[in-house]
């Protein structure tokens, strides 16, 4: 479910299929796990791949904003459809969390 690239103190995280009840533990523990090294910085979420997203999914976004927050970090998405884009930002989301064009603006 989780395609992942590192590049220096950034992550790139591409994300497939859906972001429910149903897996949003699973891929807490496996974003938690990349994450824990304290030199990553900036968190990318990729959702070209993501079809459905739930508040399940929401508090799995949330959840990494805090962690990197804590440390200085940031957290952004890129490539949301119509679905997600609406949740993200009916959510407030988009308050927090920046939104990129591209994979190019994300290796910025």
């Amino acid at each position: 479910m989780l395609r992942s690239i590192r590049d220096g103190d950034k992550l790139l995280v591409g994300l497939d299929g859906e972001l429910d009840h149903f897996c949003a533990q699973s891929v807490r523990r496996e974003l938690d796990s990349q994450i824990s090294d304290p030199t990553i910085r900036q968190l990318i979420l990729d959702f070209s791949g993501l079809t459905f997203m739930d508040s399940s999914g929401i508090g799995v976004i949330l959840g990494r904003y805090r962690i990197l927050r804590e440390r200085g970090g940031t957290v952004a998405v890129i490539h949301m459809n119509e679905h997600i884009s609406r949740i993200f930002h009916m959510s407030g989301m988009g308050k927090v969390i920046r939104q990129l064009d591209s994979k190019q603006e994300a290796r910025r």
